[in-house]
C-alpha cells in the first residue's frame, strides 16, 4: 500500500481493508517447487551441522541441559517461521521477508534486510565449500587434492544444479534432507535399543545414571548453558528459507502452514530427542567438538564404519547448505533489484526461468572464499562463519519487525490477516526480538573471536550507509514507476 494510500484512509476514516500489493520480482517464475519440496526445505533448514557436529562441544560444555537450550532455541525459531509463514499467506513472495520489509518498512528497510541476509548467505557459502574440502580430506583418497581444488569444485557443483532449473534444486534439496532424516532416525533407534536393553556404551550403563553420576543436569553450573544459547540460536539459521521457497509453490496457501507447524515437532524430535539421547548414553565430558557426538557413540559401540558414515552426511549437511544460499539469494537480490536497490544484472532471468544474476554474484563471493582456502586454509571456515552469525539475527528480527508492523496495520483495517497467525501478538514478537539481540550479546563473552564479531558491526553499518547514498537515486526512480509497495 502506498504512503498517500494510507493517509487517505486514515483521514477519511475508510477502514476497509485493501488487496495485498505486488511485487515486480515475483514476475517469471516456474512455481515448479511441490509440496514434498518445500516440506523438506524446511526439514532440512532445521538440520544441519550444527546438530551433527556442534552438538559435541556444547554437550561438553553445558552438560545435558543443552537440550534445554535446543528447546528454548527452537521456540524462538518456530516463532520467526510461523510469523513469516503468515505473511507468506497474506502475500506470497519469492523475495520473501526483503518484500514485507519493502511494504511495511520501506525501502531503507528491504536495502538493509536485503544486503544483511546476502552477507549472510555469501559468508556462509564461503563456510561451506570449506567445511567440505575439509570434509572430502578426511577420506586419504582425496588427502593429495589441495583444500582450494576441492572447494572450487563443490563450489561448481552446486552452481550447476541451481542454474538449471528450480526443480532440479528442489529435488536436491529433498534428497540431501532424506540423508539427514534417516541418519538421524537410525542414530535413535540405536540409541533407543542401547537404551532399554542396558547395552554397555565404552563401560557404562545407558540411563538416568549417566546423567545424575557426573554432575546433574548442570555439571558446570547455568552460566554455560546461557552462554552457548548464542551459538544454539545459530544453528537453526536457514529455516526462513521456506518463506523464499513459497514463492515457487503453485498452493502456498496448502503448502507454509503444513510446513511451519511440522517444524516444532521435527525441532523436539530430532534436536532436543537427538542431545537426550546423546546425554543418557555417554557423560558430557566425553565428548569434543572435534568429533561429531553420533560418532563417538557409534565408535563406542563398535559400529564398523561409523566415521566414514557420519562424514558422509556432515558432507551432505554442508552441500545442503550451499545449494539453499544460492537459491535464496538467487531470489532476494532479484527482488531488490527490481526497486533498484541491488546491481541491475542480478534480475536477470534464464530460459528455465531462474535468476542466474543474483546466484553468479554470491557465487563471486564464494569464489573469494576459495582464494581464502588457498591463502589461509586453517582459518578460513572460522574467520566467515561469525559474520554470517550477524545476517541472520538481523534477518529474523527484521521478520519480526515487519510482523508488528503487518498486525498494527491488520487492527487499523488497512489489511486482513490470514487465519493461519502467530500467537500472541505483540508480546511475542517483542520477546522474541529482545530473545534474539540478547543471544548476539552473548558473543561479547568470547574474547577471541564473538568480540570481535561484534565490532564489525560500526564497519557493516558504515558499508550500508554508503552503499545506500549510492542506490537511492535508483531506488527513487524505480519507487516512482511502482510504487505500490512503498510505505
Amino acid at each position: 500500500m502506498s504512503k498517500d494510500s494510507v493517509r487517505t484512509a486514515q483521514v477519511t476514516g475508510d477502514t476497509r481493508a485493501t488487496a495485498a500489493p505486488a511485487d515486480a520480482g515475483d514476475a517469471g517464475y516456474s512455481k515448479d517447487l511441490k509440496h514434498r519440496h518445500v516440506n523438506m526445505i524446511a526439514i532440512g533448514g532445521a538440520i544441519g551441522t550444527g546438530l551433527f557436529l556442534g552438538a559435541g562441544g556444547r554437550l561438553h560444555t553445558a552438560g545435558p541441559a543443552l537440550a534445554v537450550a535446543y528447546l528454548v532455541c527452537g521456540i524462538f525459531a518456530f516463532f520467526v517461521v510461523r510469523a513469516l509463514g503468515e505473511l507468506v499467506l497474506y502475500r506470497p513472495s519469492s523475495g520473501s521477508f526483503v518484500s514485507y520489509a519493502r511494504e511495511f518498512l520501506g525501502e531503507k528497510g528491504a536495502y538493509v534486510a536485503g544486503w544483511m541476509y546476502f552477507l549472510n548467505w555469501s559468508t556462509t557459502g564461503i563456510a561451506d565449500i570449506t567445511a567440505i574440502a575439509l570434509y572430502t580430506h578426511y577420506w586419504s583418497l582425496f588427502t593429495p587434492v589441495p583444500q582450494w581444488v576441492l572447494a572450487l569444485i563443490a563450489l561448481a557443483v552446486v552452481l550447476t544444479v541451481n542454474l538449471i532449473s528450480v526443480k532440479i534444486f528442489g529435488e536436491m534439496e529433498f534428497w540431501f534432507a532424506i540423508v539427514k532424516v534417516a541418519t538421524l532416525v537410525g542414530f535413535m533407534l540405536i540409541g533407543i535399543f542401547l537404551l532399554t536393553t542396558q547395552h554397555q556404551v565404552d563401560g557404562t550403563t545407558p540411563g538416568w545414571s549417566v546423567i545424575s553420576d557426573h554432575g546433574g543436569l548442570l555439571p558446570h553450573g547455568a552460566m554455560p548453558v546461557v552462554l552457548v544459547m548464542q551459538g544454539v540460536i545459530f544453528a537453526y539459521a536457514a529455516l526462513e528459507l521456506v518463506g523464499v521457497a513459497a514463492g515457487e509453490t503453485a498452493e502456498p496457501e496448502k503448502v507454509v502452514p503444513r510446513a511451519v507447524n511440522s517444524i516444532m515437532w521435527r525441532v523436539a524430535l530430532f534436536y532436543v530427542g537427538s542431545v537426550v539421547l546423546l546425554a543418557l548414553l555417554l557423560p558430557g565430558s566425553v565428548y569434543s567438538a572435534g568429533e561429531s557426538p553420533f560418532v563417538t557413540v557409534l565408535s563406542k559401540i563398535g559400529v564398523p564404519a561409523a566415521g566414514d558414515v557420519m562424514n558422509l552426511v556432515v558432507l551432505t549437511a554442508a552441500m545442503s547448505s550451499l545449494n539453499s544460499g544460492l537459491y535464496s539469494t538467487g531470489r532476494i537480490l532479484r527482488s531488490m533489484a527490481m526497486s533498484g536497490s541491488a546491481p541491475k544484472f542480478t534480475r536477470v532471468m534464464s530460459r528455465s526461468q531462474v535468476p542466474y544474476g543474483g546466484i553468479l554474484l554470491t557465487c563471486a563471493v564464494c569464489v573469494l572464499g576459495v582464494v581464502l582456502n588457498y591463502l589461509v586454509p586453517s582459518q578460513a571456515f572460522e574467520i566467515v562463519l561469525n559474520v554470517a552469525s550477524l545476517g541472520i539475527v538481523s534477518t529474523w528480527v527484521i521478520i519480526m519487525v515487519c510482523h508488528l508492523v503487518f498486525v498494527r496495520r491488520a487492527k487499523a483495517g488497512l489489511l486482513d490477516r490470514p487465519h493461519f497467525r502467530l500467537p500472541g501478538s505483540p508480546v511475542t514478537e517483542i520477546v522474541t526480538i529482545v530473545f534474539l539481540l540478547a543471544c548476539l550479546g552473548l558473543m561479547w563473552n568470547d574474547p577471541d573471536v564473538g568480540r570481535k564479531t561484534l565490532l564489525m558491526i560500526p564497519l557493516i553499518a558504515v558499508l550500508l550507509v554508503v552503499g545506500w547514498f549510492g542506490v537511492r537515486r535508483r531506488v527513487t526512480e524505480q519507487a516512482a514507476e511502482a510504487p505500490s509497495l512503498t510505505k
